[in-house]
């Protein structure tokens, strides 16, 4: 088995959130002064890189706590509304069966992402890094392996952004790009990940001899 740690993102790669994001979109926008965006612009963002979004939606960087904040804040009340990508549960009970350590590196606080992958799925994870800066998770993918004591070599993490693929490069380790998530699956190709998953199945079916 190559890779002995495997840390998750949450938003787009276990959770279907992406539905419950375009809809707080714009009231996010109102609430910081931002340009708002119509339902033609969705497709377009999603093949955009990060600092072209910002742009786009004319964020400056200054105010990114500060709606990294609100937004943790707004999706806690309205966590009823996301649930986890079919088979996402087998998926990760068949990694832990088969001897990976679980951990999860999420822009989102640990109370949501918990509430979220529900108490069952949760207690499966032996580490949360959680409320990482829009780019900041490099740190906390080392943190994670300190923790773990794992050398980066046998550590994969797994996420549907360019920015979680940048990442993981940073931190020396590989990076899997899933095609369900934010990122539209032909952008995050021409990064070249180290591994493309089509399927959530198949995340047990490559990782696992």
């Amino acid at each position: 088995m190559r890779y002995t740690l495997v840390i998750f993102d949450l938003d787009g790669t276990l959770a279907d959130s992406f539905p419950w994001f375009i809809g707080s979109l714009n009231t996010v926008a109102d609430a910081f002064r931002l340009r708002r965006v119509g339902e033609d612009e969705i497709e377009p963002l999603r093949r955009a890189d990060v600092p072209e979004i910002l742009k786009h939606l004319g964020v400056p960087r200054w105010k990114l706590p500060m709606i990294a904040r609100y937004m943790r804040k707004l999706k806690s009340t309205e966590l009823h509304t996301i649930s986890l990508f079919p088979g996402v549960e087998d998926m990760l009970r068949t990694l832990k069966a088969g001897g990976v350590t679980l951990t999860l590196v999420s822009s989102d606080n640990e109370e949501n992402a918990k509430v979220v992958l529900g108490p069952d799925n949760a207690a499966l994870f032996s580490q949360y890094n959680c409320s990482a800066a829009l780019f900041g998770k490099a740190g906390k993918f080392r943190r994670v392996m300190r923790r773990a004591g794992v050398e980066p070599h046998r550590v994969l993490a797994i996420g549907d952004e360019a920015r979680d693929l940048n990442a993981a490069r940073a931190a020396g380790i590989d990076f899997a790009a899933v095609t369900w998530g934010y990122t539209a699956p032909e952008k995050l190709r021409t990064f070249n990940p180290d591994i493309v998953f089509e399927r959530i199945e198949d995340i047990g079916a490559k990782l696992l001899p």
